[in-house]
């Protein structure tokens, strides 16, 4: 076993051992582990260290865990950020939204990195969507997303799967292919739950919900699941099928099924990092503590900090500004990653929640969500970010500069550039609406084999290439007009 190998698995099996500990574990140690792997990751992944001496920052030089370089996201979507040999990669995933002409927006992991973000979102699901179930009761599982096997790259598909696995009856199932709702299935299995009187729960994507509780508006179909039933949504509304807001989708759930808020949950997931933060709601009534407004409680191997955007400071509870994680299980990746998710911190530091978006305001980044009437919920604060905030990322900037005088929709933005990737929900928007909807039906059709193409590319692709060969190669080819990272010109 080589010294990468041996310090990666040491790391991998005393990381393990925290998360195992679960969520109400005291983790004293978490600042002596972060400087421990911000060294084993400066030592073993090139890029990382080209950017923290950039900016003077070595190992040795700080000893706390907030001063660790924070990378922007955004690098994963042109860079192939790694810690570890690529050839010993056994996972990976399509960075949600990817709109690089590179292409290159594949978050790898090895055997113990595969372990870690396995463990972290078994944990958290566990603690946060299944609080009240024993060490090996299982429910079934209805999964209103795509399925490994549609999308096999695609973060959403396979985290479910994963769900599915630890926690789903073998009846458990997906309800979302290529041609959009299993219907007859979906209404079989919750009229029988209705019957047998036997919870079920309910995961998938925010629109796919969505959508399906306005038909059954239409068509006066309600349920009447058992207590104990359960619904987590994830990924974000963009309010492709009108106007719904948090409250409303709440109102439907009551509506539809039955499901009362308090066993509602929403998951925040981040492809650039290993741990999926789920809000507290279901956990705290099976607790028996009193209601009070949703937060996502922050585990012990994981930090969150809203930064400051002008100056990517830390804030206090309360205050908006972009939200930066620290997670131990990014062995394979970077240990600190900023976003352009808007957020602030609560509980000291222990909780947080995403409000939204950074987007440009004036010509500058503003943190003030959308306050127009009606919008539907996750574009009232969402935005894409329209340019680079900060020069903190050096010399490959993340080349989203646009006309911040005209600032498009998010589907506009995705659809813009030939050959870009949607995100995970946008895909399930395509989905839903491809029967009747040529354009959505194609974007479906690409979207869906580029997670399997990039599933299936070799390796060696990615390492042998220049970034110049990639840009080339990519069948878009010269006409994004983002910017070429670390080239500093325009592409037309």
């Amino acid at each position: 076993m080589s010294t990468i190998d041996s310090e990666s698995h040491r790391l991998t099996e005393d990381i393990l051992g925290f998360i195992e500990a679960g969520v109400d574990a005291e983790l004293p140690a978490f600042n002596d582990y972060s400087m421990r792997l911000f060294a084993f990751q400066y030592a073993n992944n090139k890029l990382f260290r080209e950017f923290c001496d950039a900016k003077k920052v070595r190992p040795g030089d700080i000893d706390r865990w907030e001063d660790v370089p924070m990378v922007y996201n955004d690098v994963f979507k042109t860079h192939l950020v790694s810690s570890f040999p690529l050839e010993e990669a056994v996972l990976s995933c399509l960075t949600g939204g990817t709109t690089s002409i590179t292409q290159r927006g594949r978050i790898f992991r090895d055997e113990d990195g595969k372990r870690l973000v396995f463990a972290a979102n078994r944990v958290m699901t566990g603690s946060y969507l299944f609080p009240d179930f024993e060490e090996g009761k299982r429910c079934r599982i209805l999964i209103l997303a795509p399925s490994p096997e549609l999308a096999p790259s695609m973060g959403m598909a396979i985290g479910m799967d994963q769900t599915r696995q630890a926690f789903g009856t073998p009846d458990s199932m997906f309800l979302l292919g290529k041609t959009g709702i299993d219907i007859k299935n979906l209404l079989k299995a919750l009229r029988e739950s209705e019957a047998s009187g036997v919870p079920v729960a309910l995961i998938g994507a925010t629109s796919a919900y969505v959508y399906f509780f306005q038909a059954c508006r239409r068509k006066k179909i309600k349920f009447h699941l058992p207590p104990g039933s359960r619904i987590c949504d994830g990924g974000g509304y963009r309010g492709r099928f009108g106007v719904v807001t948090r409250e409303d989708y709440y109102g439907m759930v009551q509506e539809i099924l039955a499901i009362p808020e308090s066993h509602c949950v929403n998951v925040l997931g981040e492809a650039e990092t290993a741990t999926n933060l789920f809000d507290d709601a279901l956990r705290r009534h099976v607790k028996g503590l009193p209601p009070r407004k949703r937060t996502r409680p922050v585990p012990p191997w994981s930090r969150v900090l809203a930064m400051n955007i002008d100056d990517l400071s830390p804030l206090p509870d309360g205050e908006v500004g972009l939200l930066a994680h620290w997670d131990l299980a990014n062995v394979p990746t970077v240990l600190s990653v900023i976003t352009d998710n808007l957020g602030y911190t609560t509980d000291g530091g222990t909780g947080c929640e995403m409000v939204g978006r950074a987007k440009i305001e004036n010509g500058k980044v503003s943190p003030l969500p959308d306050e127009t009437p009606g919008s539907p919920m996750g574009d009232s604060a969402i935005f894409r970010m329209l340019e680079t905030y900060t020069n903190f990322s050096i010399d490959f900037k993340m080349a989203l500069a646009k006309d911040p005088k005209v600032a498009p929709s998010v589907r506009e933005e995705i659809e813009a550039r030939p050959g870009s990737v949607a995100s995970c929900p946008q895909v399930v928007d395509e989905i839903l609406v491809a029967q009747a909807d040529d354009e959505a039906a194609k974007l479906r059709d690409d979207s869906l084999k580029t997670f399997k193409d990039q599933t299936e590319r070799p390796l060696d692709w990615y390492k042998s290439k220049s970034d110049e060969q990639v840009l080339t190669d990519h069948p878009a080819g010269l006409k994004s007009e983002q910017q070429v990272s670390g080239k500093g010109k325009k592409v037309k």
